[in-house]
């Protein structure tokens, strides 16, 4: 059956165990995003390598837990989610061990590639095990924490970086996922219950036509500004994925038992949650990844102060998410996750004006406050709309799916928006800086906006919000259950 281990829950430990051991593990997925940002430079004191290999050491990363999480997500319903879990904290872990011993940049990137593989084993199962082991009328304030976390490791990637690069050294940055990982092994061994999906056979042309797909495209992304845009290497890689992509669609829409069945998006509530992710990380993790950079190349604070100084963005999501949960079990998701994203645009687009080569911090205070509070209303009530808007059975495939698309956006926005930067602005001096910065934070702003447009679309309350009603219809000897009626194709 396809929730099995939730019947044998009390072996589990509960809710409270799956909570810790699931939030911690996705910290620290998440926070290997951007940690290394504000590491490169010490990276390249001490390894050597161009430009393009430092970018390859955010990138490696990014693109492998990008491409894999929705194949992560099908072995752990083939196999049994809490094994995969178990194997991809493993992987990560060991990979992270590997690359804080990492005697030169090109094996640091492949480190940090299997890192990624590691990441997209382990991330989307996080979600599908801490909705199994929480009982539904408490799902909101479990995944307003678990969102909460999450939103704060990718924010303050750059702070922890930076300040341990700058207080101990930048093999800190990887070595601090290991004792991490070691405890969560035997934890999740011991008190998270097993549980499948539908049990059907691997998608591997779907798998292969997505992975490859997403590889094309990420990598042309990552390789324009390199090496031009009109580049024989980078225009074959874009129109290979576009197409591989486009293969994909339509072998989905046929194949018996697909990777990702096309069928959900035919519902307003998985589309629109799905692209209102894809739009949010995209704009947010390119800005995040630019500001960071201008808080030390232009304003001179060093990692850890710069870091200090985004808290009112980066440590928001502790604070507001939790409500934000719960304000989504009462009023719905909707409402919540787009008003997160047009007050995160707003606020993105409030700083891409004033930002100046010599701009205070009185200055920008305003703009990382709304980006803060945007953040953390988008991401408790996304997870909650993500696994209510499918069946219970399909919930770790819906899960790898929006992970992905995420992943997808962020790595998507540290592109594009590097991109518009390098086009319009560049490193020479603090002014230079400035003329990039700020048309790519305003595209940034744009995107989000567009992203909660598309959050719009996803249906007023009904069952988009099962949680909170769910428990009326469903037994509470079985709490994964809870969301188990499929959702009618809106």
């Amino acid at each position: 059956m396809s929730q099995q281990g939730a019947r044998r829950n009390t072996r589990g430990g509960g809710a409270a165990w799956a909570l810790v051991i699931t939030s911690v593990a996705g910290f620290m997925a998440a926070l290997d995003n951007l940690v290394v940002t504000t590491a490169l430079p010490s990276i390249r004191e001490d390894l050597g390598g161009a430009l393009h290999d430092l970018e390859w050491t955010v990138s490696a990363y990014t693109l492998t837990f990008a491409v894999l999480l929705m194949f992560g997500a099908a072995l752990g319903d083939r196999f049994g989610r809490r094994r995969l879990f178990l194997v991809g904290l493993t992987v990560f872990t060991g990979a992270s061990a590997a690359a804080a011993m990492a005697p030169g940049i090109d094996s640091l990137i492949a480190a940090r590639a299997v890192q990624g593989v590691g990441a997209a084993i382990m991330m989307p199962l996080t979600l599908t095990l801490l909705t199994a082991a929480v009982p539904a009328e408490r799902r909101g304030m479990a995944y307003g924490i678990w969102g909460a976390v999450n939103g704060l490791a990718v924010a303050s990637g750059p702070l922890v970086g930076g300040s341990l690069t700058e207080h101990i050294s930048w093999q800190w940055i990887f070595w601090l996922n290991v004792p991490l990982g070691l405890a969560l092994l035997p934890l999740a061994r011991l008190r998270l219950a097993e549980s499948h999906g539908t049990g059907a056979p691997l998608d591997i042309p779907g798998t292969l036509l997505a992975s490859g797909g997403l590889f094309g495209i990420v990598y042309g992304l990552v390789r324009g500004p390199v090496d031009g845009w009109t580049g024989s290497v980078v225009l074959t890689a874009l129109f290979a994925g576009a197409a591989l992509l486009v293969g994909f669609v339509l072998y989905s829409t046929r194949a018996r038992n697909p990777m990702l069945p096309m069928r959900l998006f035919r519902s307003r509530a998985f589309a629109g949650v799905n692209a209102a992710s894809l739009l949010m990380f995209l704009g947010m993790f390119g800005s995040i990844f630019l500001l960071s950079q201008y808080m030390q190349g232009v304003l001179g604070y060093s990692p850890t102060e710069a870091g200090l100084r985004m808290l009112p963005w980066t440590g928001m999501p502790m604070l507001v998410a939790p409500i934000a949960g719960l304000l989504s079990d009462r009023i719905g998701g909707r409402p919540v996750v787009a008003t997160g994203l047009f007050l995160q645009a707003a606020g993105l687009g409030y700083l891409a004006s004033v930002i100046t080569a010599d701009a205070s911090y009185a200055v920008q205070l305003p703009g990382l406050i709304l980006s803060g509070i945007g953040m953390a209303l988008y991401f408790a009530p996304a997870s909650a709309l993500v696994m209510s808007s499918v069946a219970a059975k399909e919930q770790g495939i819906a899960s790898g799916a929006n992970n992905a698309l995420r992943e997808v956006g962020g790595a998507l926005g540290i592109a594009v928006m590097s991109s518009i930067f390098a086009a319009q602005g560049g490193y020479e001096s603090a002014q230079t800086f400035v003329d990039g910065l700020r048309p790519a934070i305003a595209v940034g702003a744009a995107v989000v906006a567009l992203g909660g447009i598309a959050a719009l679309a996803i249906p007023a309350r009904r069952r988009t919000d099962g949680p909170t009603a769910a428990p009326k219809t469903e037994p509470k000897t079985e709490p994964a259950l809870a969301t188990t009626a499929p959702t009618p194709h809106h």
